[in-house]
């Protein structure tokens, strides 16, 4: 696996992450959790958009190599 990949993967696991917490109703607060956890990820997001740094794939490059086309 490379950076980029992995990255959007796990963007897409916590994305995952917040649609269990909205249609979860057993928990008193799941919504909020749910809520909290999508505005993360669009803050990050916007981060990336407007700096060009992206911290998760910053912290990836470190363990995992580049993908074939980034190079």
């Amino acid at each position: 696996m490379c950076v980029s990949r992995v990255q959007r993967l796990m963007t897409a696991f916590v994305l995952g992450i917040v649609l269990y917490f909205f249609f979860l109703s057993d928990m008193e607060n799941a919504m909020q959790i749910g809520l909290y956890l999508q505005l993360f990820v669009i803050v990050m997001l916007g981060i990336w958009a407007f700096t060009d740094f992206c911290p998760s794939i910053w912290f990836l490059k470190k363990i995992l190599p580049p993908c074939k086309w980034e190079k």
